[in-house]
């Protein structure tokens, strides 16, 4: 993960661009990937672990209604997540992350493993939606994350 952190740290700085982060079911790793390289503070501007319903309601101002509708894993939650933390810090680039990390809390609609990524640069927004196997919690957590460096990492071309 740290040399995937250094390739976004690089190109991040290379393009002028700031990010920032929304974090769910990771707690912190992808921001812990990029903020352990040096160099990071500067293009690093935020990152938030807004890990229940309350947090992403009070700090990310995700509407109740849509998480009482949809759920908090959920397409239309993480991309709430994402508009709006790019709204509060008005970084170039902004990530969100939510899902079902186990080894509970998943159901026949909603499985663990079930993860949401958004991602939105220069205001186009891309939600994409993973089922990762059920390997343990550490497993799905690591794997959103390197899913989410890959797909940071292919939009900084």
């Amino acid at each position: 993960m740290k040399l995937l952190g250094k390739n976004i740290v690089k190109k991040l700085i290379k393009n002028k661009l700031k990010i920032s982060i929304a974090e769910s079911c990771t707690g912190g790793l992808l921001s812990s990937a990029i903020t352990s390289v040096s160099g990071s503070s500067k293009v690093f501007n935020l990152g938030l672990v807004t890990y229940s319903n309350q947090s992403k309601i009070n700090l990310l101002k995700v509407p109740k209604n849509i998480i009482k509708k949809y759920g908090t894993v959920s397409e239309q939650v993480c991309l709430a997540m994402v508009k709006n933390i790019s709204k509060i810090d008005k970084a170039d680039m902004s990530v969100s992350i939510t899902g079902i990390a186990g080894p509970s809390g998943g159901t026949k609609k909603k499985p663990v493993g079930l993860v949401y990524i958004g991602v939105m640069k220069t205001h186009k927004i891309k939600i994409n939606k993973y089922l990762f196997k059920n390997r343990g919690r550490a497993f799905i957590q690591r794997s959103a994350v390197n899913k989410c460096i890959g797909l940071i990492l292919g939009s900084l071309k």
